[in-house]
């Protein structure tokens, strides 16, 4: 008994350990191992209307990024910025520099189902939660594990629990549910368009449907990426913020 016992604990430590390691090579994946820079393409569409804004992003590690509203012109040249735990937005039109309470990370990214915490990625997902297989699924004809992650104790996160699937072939994010902190779902998201950009493959297109809203979603599709890229600190400043192009 206490061989079976002893047996069973190091299968689950183990079990859990690939979780986590399946979530950091999926992640790195997606957001390089060191640093990315994409152009993207975002459009909100809502039961009356829709809207595109076009837009180029740049991340060093966790705790460095820069987004630039490329279009619309009503919109062109803000920026947001993420150094470490401070968050700010430029606003030319107005010529006002803004900072990001840690509450507005929840709040939608230019009117869009994309959070703050999305684009400015204040949370990690490899850092700030447990993680652990609770099955498979096929997701768009790719065999995936599905990972249940919820947030460490001392993590400040926005969401109350993630389910991630997570294709066992290239390590792609297939699927993801956000949950809040009463369990309830609030959005998915869907990868698709599996293709080949600067030597490996991602979904180039997201869609983000929210769970309470009919005929909502905010479709974001990738036109180019590049990743781990040199790129400095120095580069994410708010003097950057309103020169950048």
């Amino acid at each position: 008994m206490v061989l079976l016992l002893t047996f069973l604990g190091t299968s689950i430590l183990g079990f859990t350990q690939n979780a986590t390691e399946i979530v950091k090579k999926a992640d790195e994946k997606w957001n390089g191992e060191k640093s990315s820079q994409a152009i993207m393409t975002m459009t909100i569409v809502r039961p009356t209307w829709e809207r595109t804004i076009q837009f180029k992003i740049w991340s060093l590690g966790r705790d460095y990024s820069m987004t630039l509203i490329t279009a619309p012109a009503k919109e062109k040249g803000q920026a947001f910025l993420k150094r470490g735990t401070e968050m700010w937005n430029w606003v030319p039109n107005i010529s006002r520099m803004i900072k990001l309470p840690p509450s507005m990370m929840a709040e939608g990214w230019m009117g869009s189902d994309y959070t703050n915490d999305d684009v400015l990625k204040e949370s990690s997902i490899v850092v700030d939660f447990n993680h652990t297989i609770i099955g498979s699924e096929n997701i768009d004809g790719w065999d995936c594990w599905k990972i249940e992650m919820n947030p460490k104790d001392e993590a400040a996160v926005v969401w109350g629990k993630i389910i991630k699937w997570i294709s066992k072939e290239e390590y792609l994010q297939m699927k993801s549910e956000y949950y809040d902190e009463d369990g309830f779902l609030v959005k998915t998201e869907l990868g698709m368009d599996v293709k080949m950009m600067d030597g490996r493959k991602i979904p180039s297109k997201m869609e983000i449907i929210p769970a309470d809203k009919e005929n909502q979603k905010t479709i974001v599709v990738i036109n180019e990426i590049k990743f781990n890229t040199t790129i400095q600190e120095s580069f994410f400043s708010q003097q950057n913020m309103k020169k950048v192009r």
